[in-house]
């Protein structure tokens, strides 16, 4: 006995560090923050929510004929809203990577609350989703325009060799009332140089709060725009759209009505539907070159609001993962657009264009080539100062500290959608992972729910080292245990097995104890409070049996 309390103290001082190649790789609970993993995997049906030590404690599962489209989320009384697609696509009308089809809200327990669905010949949902805090929900939607629209529009013919085109416009659609509350169409907001007989004719670089539609770096694709990420900023009232086919990402004006977004004036920017702001490559309406472009084919970008601090040193600026910024490496990056309150406007530069002219930090594995993905990918960054990123192309997901050091790593366990063993390489692509998203332990969504292991996606799973710091059900049951309110900030009740004397001892992260006695009647009593917040480990017997979180 001893020696297995010898053990866990060790292993809970010391970063588990294995020939895991799958699920969890590494671990320090000391450092790493702690809270629920969501997941939605490439390849399959099932959203999962994942503990730090990468075991299931609950899923949403689907049927085996849908596919991410491609983004889900937890609301605070635990509704899921998930995005979703048909698994068959041949023959689809519209079709690209990132297709969308359905956008469903689902109780905790799987319930089906409501559907919305956009995938016709004219339309289709694709990629990512916002929801406000009215709980309306923002979603991209291509839009098929023919040869001949888009011509008219101002078009280089040479750029439709597929004779058509699919603009991205934004759909906003209040689920209580299955209306459409507001939109938003780029189709409304162009300018072009080519052609003087047809619309839109203007002179690009004068005109930074429209768009070129004979800016193009794919060739004539369809797929014009690839909008991949949608965020809201309900306080200023504002949405952002990346849009990595051209290396920018662009502010709306949300305070706007359907009618002025189809304008350049109205809103409290006064510039209707007209970009707001945009940023990342200023050559995309000629105000700059090569050498000015700052993003390259990024993703997920959004305002950094979500569980942190308004202290934080991060809130409410970009954040977003900057895909394809080396040949063989990729990064995290913040910036902190300036924004006049007074003018409700994004003031340019005297030379042209946006500021800043460079990023508030720029984040690396401290690896840099072991981060790279030309695709997907995403950037958190958490309350304890922390950041969740993912390298969405081999499916790998690490926390980093402020200095630079790995707490956490995991890698989804699934090869084309089947779960794989402990042990198995995956190589690229063969795991993709869109996004991955840490919920506090403490989120209101998870009040009153037990958040008990259900196995882990992975086979033959190695459950060593957090078998050792995470509760088991075979030891909870021996004693009949109940510790409450779990998270605390203050007091704490303790309940198990009458009549049985147990030696109770709680533990912090470095081993060193926080409470200890002999107890007996069942139950006791006891305070947290002045404790520092964090992860703890409660004992009964010599034997870790819980994990304890003080907020």
């Amino acid at each position: 006995m001893k020696f297995l309390r010898y053990l866990i103290l060790l292993l809970l001082a010391t970063p588990l560090v294995g020939q895991n190649t799958v699920g969890l790789l590494s671990y320090e609970p000391m450092k790493s923050y702690d809270g629920y993993n969501l997941i939605y995997p490439h390849n399959q049906p099932n959203v999962y929510l994942i503990d730090n030590c990468g075991e299931i404690v609950h899923v949403w599962e689907d049927d085996a004929d849908w596919r991410p489209g491609n983004t889900a989320y937890i609301l605070e009384d635990g509704r899921l809203v998930k995005t979703k697609r048909p698994a068959a696509v041949a023959g689809n009308p519209i079709w690209a990577g990132g297709g969308g089809a359905i956008v469903e809200i689902r109780s905790w327990d799987n319930d089906l609350l409501w559907s919305f669905e956009r995938n016709d010949e004219n339309e289709r949902l694709h990629h990512d989703i916002a929801i406000t805090p009215d709980e309306t929900i923002l979603m991209i939607v291509w839009e098929n325009k023919t040869r001949e629209e888009a011509i008219q529009a101002g078009r280089d013919s040479t750029l439709l060799p597929d004779n058509e085109l699919w603009p991205d416009y934004i759909l906003e659609v209040d689920p209580a009332t299955d209306e459409v509350v507001w939109e938003w169409h780029v189709w409304d907001h162009l300018i072009q140089d080519f052609d003087a007989t047809k619309d839109n004719f203007g002179v690009v670089a004068d005109n930074p709060h429209k768009v070129n539609i004979n800016y193009d770096t794919s060739d004539g694709a369809d797929d014009w725009m690839h909008s991949n990420a949608i965020d809201y900023d309900p306080i200023n009232r504002q949405v952002v759209l990346s849009v990595p086919t051209f290396h920018e990402f662009w502010i709306i004006d949300h305070t706007t009505s359907t009618a002025e977004a189809a304008t350049s004036n109205g809103g409290m920017s006064g510039l209707g539907g007209d970009l707001m702001f945009r940023w990342g490559n200023p050559a995309a309406y000629n105000q700059g070159t090569e050498e000015d472009q700052q993003l390259f084919y990024q993703h997920d970008v959004h305002w950094v609001d979500d569980f942190v601090p308004v202290n934080h040193p991060y809130y409410g600026k970009i954040a977003l993962f900057n895909n394809r910024v080396g040949s063989d490496f990729s990064t995290a990056n913040v910036l902190s657009p300036l924004f006049d309150m007074y003018d409700w406007g994004y003031p340019m530069s005297p030379g042209g264009g946006w500021g800043p002219t460079d990023f508030d930090i720029v984040i690396t594995h401290p690896t840099p080539t072991a981060l790279y993905s030309t695709g997907l990918s995403s950037v958190q960054f958490l309350p304890n100062g922390n950041s969740l990123i993912t390298s969405g192309r081999w499916g790998y997901s690490f926390e980093l500290t402020p200095d630079n050091e790995i707490v956490w790593e995991y890698r989804t366990p699934f090869r084309g959608g089947q779960p794989v063993p402990q042990g198995d390489t995956l190589q690229i692509n063969n795991n993709l992972t869109f996004r991955m998203d840490r919920y506090p332990t403490d989120y209101a969504a998870f009040d009153g729910r037990e958040l008990l292991s259900q196995g882990w996606i992975e086979q033959n799973p190695d459950s060593f080292f957090c078998d050792l710091i995470l509760p088991t059900e075979e030891l909870m049951d021996d004693y009949q245990l109940s510790i409450y309110p779990n998270p605390t900030g203050g007091p704490l009740t303790i309940e198990w097995e009458g009549g049985m004397h147990i030696q109770l001892r709680i533990r912090d992260m470095l081993g060193r104890p926080m409470y200890q006695s002999i107890e007996t009647g069942g139950r006791c009593y006891l305070s947290t409070q002045g404790w520092a917040p964090g992860f703890y480990v409660v004992e009964i017997n010599g034997v870790s049996v819980q994990k304890l979180v003080v907020r």
